[in-house]
């Protein structure tokens, strides 16, 4: 039997972060998925095909103070996640990550999916600015473009 989409997309997050060789980023797990939830409902997003998901992203609302902790590299990534206030007031946006199974790249999947979370979660928090730490020339390409349709500054953690 073939690996689910799911086993799939779990794979392919290991394989593309290889979360087991770096203990500061962020793990997904039940109690970090609750977290996020937590935070806000729009954190954790999805594209499911009927077969399980497809594509993920993953955005934190966080506070403009723990932004400039984690880009100065003075904060990890796990760390901006536990430091994030719950029902706190959010106005910086970290885009941590987004992928998209193979055969459903370049179809405008992870933008699609981003850019309805940016809008859910800008609907109840005042967001001023978006962030994010660049692991591959796509998703860099991905914060870009939807910082410029946010009309919302960029900052990059230094790599």
């Amino acid at each position: 039997m073939p690996p689910s989409n799911l086993d799939r997309m779990i794979q392919l997050a290991k394989e593309f972060f290889a979360l087991k060789n770096d203990p500061a980023q962020i793990s997904v797990t039940e109690e970090t998925m609750e977290k996020f939830r937590e935070i806000h409902p729009a954190t954790l997003t999805e594209e499911n095909d009927g077969s399980g998901p497809v594509a993920w992203i993953l955005l934190i609302p966080t506070t403009h103070e723990l932004m400039e902790q984690f880009i100065a590299k003075q904060i990890t990534e796990r760390e901006l996640l536990e430091k994030t206030p719950l029902q706190g007031r959010y106005d910086a946006l970290y885009l941590c990550s987004a992928l998209v199974l193979p055969e459903y790249r370049a179809k405008g999947l992870a933008k699609q999916l981003t850019r309805a979370a940016v809008k859910s979660i800008r609907a109840d928090h005042p967001i001023e600015r978006m962030f994010y730490w660049a692991f591959s020339p796509e998703g860099k390409k991905l914060a870009a473009s939807v910082a410029r349709e946010a009309d919302l500054p960029l900052y990059s953690r230094p790599e």
